[in-house]
């Protein structure tokens, strides 16, 4: 009998879905790339109180990525790099942070860094749909997503994107936008 109610609610759920758009790897913001970022207020080391344990599970945070709200690096202009990760329970989180740290370091004026915890701000993984971790979001200067990466990824994989992103920042808009448009194409 439970196992029918579980398959029943199941099915139910599935059914919920049916008019959403995965995109070509499937759920969790794949169909964000190419967007413009869903605009989120989260919680700041200022909300906080300057406690970094109200803000992130990571054992080793950096302060420079619990500045700024989401919404507020938004109006800076600037390319983003959105990292979903809750390292209290994901060794892989805590990994994919520590190699954000060094690319912080290497692009700290030219590219915002974000790190959201889902126990701390859990309506920026709404907003994004994220679900599982780590994500990783790049946002070019105009807000759109530019690229998303599901699960770990490599140094090798985004220097090269935050490279092309901060030589056009100085570039036209068209370039800044042009750059956002292309993985739209890519993921259809």
């Amino acid at each position: 009998m439970i196992k029918r109610l579980a398959l029943i609610a199941l099915l139910a759920t599935l059914a919920a879905c049916g008019d959403m758009d995965f995109g070509s790897v499937g759920g969790g913001g794949v169909f964000l790339a190419g967007k413009p970022a869903p605009v989120v207020k989260t919680k700041t080391l200022a909300d906080v109180g300057g406690d970094m344990s109200k803000i992130t599970s990571y054992r080793y945070p950096d302060p420079r990525m619990y500045k700024l709200s989401f919404d507020a690096a938004l109006k800076q202009h600037k390319p983003i790099v959105l990292e979903f990760a809750t390292p209290g329970h994901c060794t892989q989180c805590d990994q994919q942070l520590q190699m954000l740290k060094d690319m912080l370091n290497k692009y700290e004026h030219k590219v915002l860094f974000l790190h959201m915890d889902q126990y701390y701000n859990p309506e920026a993984y709404d907003a994004f749909q994220v679900r599982g971790e780590p994500w990783t979001f790049v946002i070019n200067t105009k807000g759109v997503v530019k690229e998303v990466y599901p699960g770990r990824m490599l140094y090798q994989e985004i220097d090269p994107v935050l490279a092309d992103l901060t030589s056009t920042t100085g570039k036209s808009a068209a370039g800044a936008s042009t750059a956002g448009a292309s993985t739209a194409g890519k993921d259809k």
